[in-house]
Order: C-alpha cells, then structure tokens, then sequence
C-alpha cells in the first residue's frame, strides 16, 4: 500500500484507526491484527482477528519505524497489534526534554 501524510487508515479486523504522520517511500504492508489496513473511505472487511496480534492498539499513542521513515498515530482504540511487513511496530518513544539547572 502507498502511504501519504494525513490519509486515515482502519483495520479490517477490529475498530482501530489511525492517521499516518510520516509516510515511507515505496509499499509497505501495514496490517493491524493480522489483516491489512484499509483506507478511510474503503468498505468494511470481515477479517478475524489473530488471537497472536491482539495485544492492542492504544489511543493517542505514535506508532513508528524510523528505519523506515513511516509514523502513525492511533486515533482510535483497538485489540489488533500494528505489523509493518511481517513485524511488530513499536512505540515511538518520547523526546527527552533539555534539564533545566
């Protein structure tokens, strides 16, 4: 799938969605429980859900593969886990603020 900043992704095998932040260059297979992302505007799938990728998604949370280039950002609550073409996407992690002294 080509990925463009601002397009809205849903999973086809539970209520997750997302906002994609950065995209990479190129296709990617991105799938949330185990059945592929769909764009915002595509019909439903009837996918199951992999019991093995339903650790969840979490609300609010940046998702990301800086190798890649590619961030999401989960706008909506699901039991699928993020994949990007075969493995897990973690967390992006936060910045560290500057100490103040």
């Amino acid at each position: 799938m080509e990925l463009n900043p601002g397009m809205k992704l849903r999973s086809g095998a539970c209520e997750a969605q997302f906002i994609v932040v950065r995209a990479a260059s190129g296709d990617v297979d991105l799938r949330c429980g185990g059945a592929p992302l769909l764009a915002g505007d595509a019909e439903a799938g009837d996918a199951a859900l992999d019991p093995e990728l339903s650790d969840g998604s979490l609300l609010g949370k940046r998702y990301a593969d800086e190798d890649l280039g590619l961030e999401l950002l989960c706008t909506k609550a699901g039991q699928g886990s993020l994949t990007l073409n075969g493995s897990p996407m973690g967390l992006k992690s936060a910045k560290p603020l500057p100490s103040s002294d």
